[in-house]
């Protein structure tokens, strides 16, 4: 599914700018223990004259160690700062997996075609698709610019010839011919691949 972008997120709630990464947070409470190559021995050795100076944290992802020599305070401070920030994430989840996003994902593209292949549903079923793409219509593509939608069928069926600016009432139209369509059991196996077709045929489509 499409997300909005996470670096466009991240910036936006100043999850980058706070420098909350493991590998950034390190670099401000601590520094990493190094190894150098030591001719004589001919391999590389570890300094010593922090041990036991510092508490000591060993990354498990490349096995790099870190001496930590920040206050309490500031170590609380990162854990405020992480808490805000997995709240953060978890908002965003719940946004991401609620409503019409939970079914279609987030609808980026300023242009798109919605193509409806319904197949063999059955009435009860045909109606659940239309509350669904309904509710898409009204939450999503309400706040984008362009859109058509195109039924795929024996007599392929399109709602508009061309994509049409977005406003109250084109949603609202679009709504209502949904809603005006036939259910249809028979439907040839290439009426998917023809609506696809149809959909790219448009240049302004982006997705």
């Amino acid at each position: 599914q499409s997300l909005v972008s996470s670096s466009k997120w991240l910036q936006r709630y100043g999850l980058k700018r706070n420098k909350l990464s493991l590998s950034q947070i390190f670099s401000q409470i601590g520094f990493q223990h190094r190894k150098d190559y030591v001719t004589t021995l001919r391999k590389p050795v570890a300094s010593r004259y922090a041990d036991g100076l510092f508490p000591q944290y060993k990354r498990a992802q490349d096995g790099s160690v870190y001496n930590l020599t920040a206050k309490k305070e500031l170590i609380l401070h990162f854990v405020d700062c992480l808490i805000g920030a997995i709240e953060l994430y978890k908002q965003r989840m719940e946004w991401l997996t609620t409503e019409s996003r939970q079914i279609f994902g987030v609808i980026q593209e300023q242009c798109i075609v919605v193509v409806l292949d319904f197949g063999t549903a059955a009435p009860a079923e045909f109606d659940l698709c239309r509350d669904a793409l309904s509710m898409v219509l009204v939450e999503q593509v309400i706040q984008i610019s362009r859109f058509n939608i195109i039924r795929a069928a024996q007599d392929l069926m399109k709602w508009q010839q061309k994509c049409t600016p977005v406003s109250e009432h084109t949603v609202k139209s679009a709504v209502t011919w949904l809603w005006k369509l036939e259910h249809m059991t028979a439907v040839s196996h290439t009426s998917s691949a023809e609506a696809l077709l149809e959909a790219m045929g448009d240049e302004a489509v982006s997705s």
